[in-house]
């Protein structure tokens, strides 16, 4: 079975209670939707996350989010072969995947294709009080040219799409943080993606980062919730 859920931030209980209460194993797939809390102290508070996550039942697949290290730049993690893509893992770890932006991934029939990252509203409070924050957040220009290239090769269709955060024709404003000038807000990332969507042919999009759970045609906001996948 597939389920995704999104955005712990380093707090797995409902995770591993969900896991344990679905009694899931190694061969199903929980994904969850970015910022995991997995790779952002980079000491052994991070090594508590991951130990949670490895022993709870599933293999775990993780998005890329905006509040933590992208596993290219921690050297412990090594790119394996996992279902038709390429994954980050550390041996340490092995149920524990961090996906790797443009693949697409084949879980229980369906193709997944993965697009992570986002913008920080908070960077500059976090950059002030000495938090960690990371310039390569958001997906570069290359990462477009894969996103971009795989969908071209697939003739713009793919069953399901991953990411952090949405299209910018979806964001849920009611979900904006009080206090944030919008028009200081970088939203490329936003509005890459909704031209992603205008040529896209897709089932269902899953994606986090708005702290929401919500509903809008096809785009499935996940936070603290857990959906299963559709049966085919």
């Amino acid at each position: 079975m597939v389920f995704y859920t999104g955005d712990p931030h380093g707090d797995v209980t409902e995770i591993v209670e969900f896991c344990r209460q679905m009694r899931l194993q190694p061969s199903d797939t929980l994904v969850i939707l970015g910022d995991v809390g997995a790779n952002y102290y980079l000491n052994e508070r991070d090594k508590c996350v991951k130990e949670q996550l490895n022993n709870c039942g599933p293999t775990i697949l993780c998005i890329h989010g905006n509040h933590e290290c992208r596993p290219a730049r921690i050297s412990s993690y090594v790119l394996h072969d996992w279902n038709s893509g390429q994954v980050y893992v550390q041996p340490e770890y092995p149920h524990v995947l961090f996906a790797m932006d443009g693949e697409v991934y084949t879980l229980e029939g369906r193709d997944h294709l993965v697009i992570g990252g986002a913008y920080s509203v908070d960077k500059y409070y976090r950059l002030m009080r000495g938090f960690r924050w990371w310039p390569d957040e958001q997906p570069d220009k290359a990462t477009k040219v894969k996103v971009e290239q795989r969908l071209a090769d697939r003739n713009w269709h793919v069953p399901i799409v991953l990411s952090h955060t949405c299209p910018f024709k979806y964001e849920p404003t009611e979900a904006f943080l009080p206090g944030i000038d919008q028009s200081s807000v970088d939203d490329s990332t936003e509005r890459w993606l909704d031209t992603i969507d205008d040529r896209l042919t897709y089932d269902t999009w899953y994606c986090g980062h708005w702290h929401i759970n919500k509903r809008i045609e096809k785009m499935h906001f996940l936070f603290h919730e857990f959906e299963a996948a559709p049966e085919l």
